[in-house]
């Protein structure tokens, strides 16, 4: 059965810092440069005369982490996972992309299938997507969802809040705060994460669809494809949003000139918001997403088309233009983002961890301020797509792998 999901506690393997940090005899060679320093990603770039704009922009060195850890599969059997949201008693709220919003115990038993959730464009990349609790969660227990949902003109990415019930099983008074439009009829780039600044305002990550007929429009401010959007939590619109009152321009906008951000995380030392988004053929991006800037797709990219060639007129940069924090050439096929904050794992302290897709790992990225200074790769031995990861209040590592048998895994230290 889909949903037939059992406590996994025989599920666990426990890894040491000298056994090439959870990957397999395969992945060998990979941990043996991590320990020496050397970047992990050995495989020829997609675009091999493309120049990072600054030293240390892609393949940082492998970094591994010492301390010894436990990856425990929880629970199992779940339908494409998209994100997953810890409340504050501890038990976990997951999105399946087909529709359903699952609730589980702290120790990931399957509690039950959460009702009132909306009716979601579930094909390929639409569905269920991201969640967030509302900044006063524990006095209004309102609960944000990001969706593909179907419309007259086509489908497009829409957010709704609800109030979740105080047994966590049911949602009411759901209400759609915000719909990006143009709507456009098929089933691809939606984004979509959903992070609250310390102000209480909420940032949606768009894509820009995917086709060439809507690629462009990640330029056009009259659009909010390929964007990044900034509201209040009731869905209006911030007075000092960048482009409040330009003619022609929609107000929600924060930044424009993305591909397709499905992954976001507020850094807990600044404050900004960091976002991460597919690229094609090469050209994952980490970036600092600020108020008005563009970040520069289809204008300048790294990597190459999907077919082959360039993107555009092939240029990774031009004034006026954002750079990447950090880039993967080739991709890893970036989803969610996390930075640590707890008292597992005091090594990973400030590090930003991003889960890869068709990279099937958890990367984690050591920062220096506003820099990337190392790269290591977990969970490789798994052979999962990691859709998505959050911190637990107690300072593990949760995430969730998008497959027909989804798991819900858990990293804590061991012992």
């Amino acid at each position: 059965m889909r949903h037939a999901l059992a406590l996994l506690a025989a599920s666990t393997l426990v890894v040491s810092a000298t056994a090439c940090n959870g990957q397999e005899a395969s992945n060998a060679e990979a941990g043996d440069r991590a320990q020496r320093g050397e970047p992990v990603e050995s495989r020829p770039a997609n675009a091999p005369d493309q120049t990072p704009a600054f030293a240390g922009q892609t393949r940082a060195p492998g970094v591994v982490t010492q301390a010894a850890y436990t990856v425990t599969t929880v629970a199992e059997g779940l339908d494409h996972p998209w994100a997953l949201q810890q409340l504050p008693g501890g038990q976990w709220l997951v999105t399946e992309r087909t529709g359903a919003l699952v609730l589980f115990s702290p120790e990931g038993e399957r509690l039950a299938t959460v009702t009132g959730t909306p009716a979601v464009h579930a094909d390929r990349q639409g569905g269920l997507l991201d969640l967030a609790l509302s900044p006063d969660f524990a006095t209004d227990r309102l609960v944000y969802l990001s969706y593909a949902e179907d419309r007259d003109d086509g489908n497009g990415t829409s957010v709704a809040r609800a109030r979740l019930s105080d047994d966590g099983r049911s949602l009411s008074d759901l209400e759609v705060i915000f719909r990006a439009y143009p709507s456009y009829s098929n089933s691809m780039h939606y984004g979509s994460r959903l992070v609250f600044d310390r102000e209480g305002r909420l940032y949606v990550t768009l894509g820009e669809r995917s086709d060439l007929a809507t690629r462009p429009q990640a330029q056009d401010l009259s659009s909010h494809l390929g964007k990044i959007i900034r509201i209040n939590a009731d869905g209006s619109i911030p007075a000092d949003n960048p482009f409040v009152g330009q003619d022609g321009a929609r107000p929600e906008i924060w930044s424009l000139g993305h591909r397709n951000v499905q992954g976001a995380a507020l850094n807990p030392a600044t404050g900004r918001l960091w976002s991460v988004e597919h690229g094609a053929r090469g050209g994952d991006e980490v970036n600092i997403a600020r108020g008005g800037l563009n970040y520069g797709w289809p204008t300048i990219a790294y990597g190459v088309e999907y077919r082959g060639g360039d993107i555009g007129e092939g240029q990774t940069a031009r004034a006026g233009l954002e750079q990447p924090v950090y880039y993967w050439d080739p991709v890893i096929a970036p989803g969610g983002a996390a930075f640590y904050q707890g008292e597992g794992f005091p090594e990973w302290q400030g590090d930003l961890f991003v889960s890869g897709l068709g990279g099937a790992h958890l990367a984690r990225l050591v920062l220096e301020g506003d820099r990337v200074v190392g790269e290591e790769r977990l969970l490789t031995d798994q052979d999962q797509r990691i859709r998505d990861v959050q911190v637990a209040a107690d300072g593990s590592l949760w995430v969730v792998t998008d497959e027909d048998n989804g798991r819900l895994m858990r990293i804590t230290p061991a012992g």
